[in-house]
């Protein structure tokens, strides 16, 4: 009897066993089976740490490899909130707000997240990265990574652009060949500890492949003598906005393109949206009279008229059906070439009658008007140029003097340029070239002509009398020393809640220097300049002393490379 219990005992015993351990026999197949995965990837994410590793973002360089925009190295701080007694957050909410200005109470809710890693700040310098890691607060990181930086802060910004906080572009060219700057992300797996933290062994490392650095037309000498010749006059005029842009007439290269008002590239997030218009290739305005070298061109083209025929301007008043075209200055007979000098609204109303509104029109759509130049920055604008079926009865006495059209300050630049370069229209471009990070060429821009919009010597005869408009016209203190230049004035009234203003004006300037071989052509606008509004006190001067500064320059630069092939001749002999 006793013998039977404690096999029965036993058995049950050794059942229990059994099912004891098939149990988990079977859990452990089924671990083993269905739920390794699951187990293995949160194995992974509890022993190691996927860090991103920016790519350094391309540098946009002048034409002379200057850095306009560049990467530099900043610290970002972070935190790993699990980690922190409470109180480690209380004294990291005690120092960082003093130390580096972070606010206490979005500090604090970052701090009391239920997460392994929180931001707290990005992109600071070295200096405040030490000041932090002085106080060794617990649970507190930084991650080098790397910030955009300006150099000219001001110079070009409207060009250039800028990138934001991720490293994306977001205006300019840094947001059109964002995807060329930006470069590819890599990844390291970093290894941690039981605590979590890490112990800075790459377990698996993708490599950031670096952005393509780009290479622009535009001179970073020559921009500054612009945007110090533009910063003057704008606050001597007290205008609302102005432009300028500098073209190489002969290859459509921009050289140098500014506006006002303006903002510092390293503090964009201060400036607001009306200062980061590039206003050269979006703001439209009437351009006034040096909309007159498009009727000067044509009639000359066509023989309509030649230089030294007789135009009797009226003594300053002309109807034109139930409209009165005035004169600022009265004049009676002038010559075609003094009609221009003297910019007579009347002398080149009567001419534009001869030569017809379509043909005048189709001259104006060969310059350029009314569409894109197809320079490569973001945010150009057509303009307006109406065909010549929508004119009106009185159309003939307003577009060919530069009412009823709307044109952009780079539209203006390749128009005049177009006559420099004898009557052949470039493409503007800005980008030269696109590198990597050795040096290899990626592609290259060449200058590209759009046209032959006036045969060559009706540009030279055109030339000859634009200088003359700087010589004895309206364009007097655009008079450069010792150099021929040309060019034309322009003064438009300002439409103001529907109808034309006797207040507010544009000011307009274009030209090039020298008339013999141009170098640089430009255009110049000012919107609503105080006191004098007249384009040949407003942007003749500065004309002027632009093109002075980059004659010179760019006679340096001539002899400096002459010097250089010379000395390289003589060595290779």
């Amino acid at each position: 009897m006793y013998f039977r219990k404690r096999s029965l005992r036993f058995i049950l015993l050794f059942i229990f066993f059994i099912l004891f351990f098939g149990f988990f026999t079977l859990k452990l197949v089924l671990i083993q089976v269905f739920r390794s995965s699951y187990l293995n990837h949160l194995a992974q994410k509890q022993q190691t740490h996927v860090i991103t590793l920016a790519p350094k973002r391309g540098t946009i360089y002048d034409r002379q490899f200057r850095p306009l925009a560049l990467d530099i190295a900043a610290y970002s701080l972070y935190a790993a909130p699990r980690m922190m007694k409470p109180a480690d957050i209380e004294k990291a909410i005690d120092v960082l707000p003093r130390t580096i200005g972070l606010d206490k109470d979005l500090l604090r809710e970052r701090l009391t997240r239920d997460k392994g890693f929180v931001w707290l700040a990005r992109k600071l310098s070295l200096d405040d990265m030490e000041k932090v890691l002085a106080f060794k607060l617990r649970g507190i990181h930084f991650m080098k990574e790397s910030k955009r930086s300006y150099p000219g802060h001001e110079a070009a910004a409207h060009l250039v652009g800028f990138a934001g906080t991720d490293g994306h572009g977001l205006e300019g060219l840094e947001l059109k060949f964002d995807k060329l700057l930006a470069g590819r992300e890599g990844a390291a797996q970093i290894l941690r500890d039981a605590r979590q933290q890490d112990l800075l062994i790459e377990q698996a490392l993708l490599k950031p492949q670096d952005g393509f650095d780009l290479i622009l037309t535009i001179d970073d000498n020559i921009q500054y003598f612009v945007e110090q010749a533009l910063a003057k006059g704008f606050q001597r005029h007290r205008a609302m906005s102005a432009s300028v842009v500098v073209l190489n007439p002969r290859t459509g290269e921009v050289l140098a393109l500014a506006n006002r008002p303006t903002y510092d590239l390293n503090e964009f997030g201060k400036s607001h949206e009306d200062q980061r218009k590039n206003r050269a290739v979006c703001d439209m305005y009437e351009p006034g009279s040096v909309f007159k070298v498009v009727l000067t061109s044509a009639a000359l083209e066509k023989g309509i008229v030649q230089e030294t025929d007789k135009v009797f301007c009226e003594n300053g008043a002309y109807r034109i059906v139930n409209h009165t075209l005035h004169d600022h200055h009265a004049h009676g007979t002038l010559t075609f070439r003094e009609v221009v000098e003297q910019s007579s609204n009347i002398g080149v109303v009567k001419i534009a009658q001869k030569l017809g509104g379509p043909v005048f029109n189709d001259y104006a759509q060969r310059f350029g008007f009314g569409k894109r130049t197809g320079i490569d920055v973001p945010g150009e604008i057509n303009g307006s140029l109406k065909s010549y079926g929508q004119w009106s009865k009185i159309s003939i006495g307003s577009v060919p003097i530069g009412h009823e059209v709307g044109v952009t300050t780079i539209q203006l630049a390749c128009a005049i340029a177009a006559i420099a370069n004898d009557g052949i229209l470039m493409k503007p471009y800005v980008v030269k070239e696109i590198r990597d990070k050795n040096g290899e060429t990626i592609e290259k821009f060449s200058p590209h002509v759009v046209r032959q919009v006036i045969d060559p010597a009706t540009a030279q005869r055109v030339k000859s009398i634009l200088a003359g408009a700087i010589e004895r016209g309206t364009g007097k203190l655009a008079r450069i020393k010792n150099v021929a230049a040309a060019g034309k004035t322009g003064t438009a009234q300002k439409i103001v809640s529907g109808r034309y203003s006797h207040d507010h004006f544009y000011a307009t300037f274009i030209g090039f220097a020298p008339v013999e071989d141009p170098k640089v052509a430009m255009a110049i606008m000012f919107d609503n300049p105080r006191g004098t509004y007249f384009g040949g006190t407003v942007c003749a001067p500065i004309f002027k002393e632009i093109a002075e500064n980059v004659l010179k320059y760019l006679q340096a630069e001539e002899a400096v490379q002459s010097k250089k092939s010379h000395a390289a001749e003589e060595s290779s002999r």
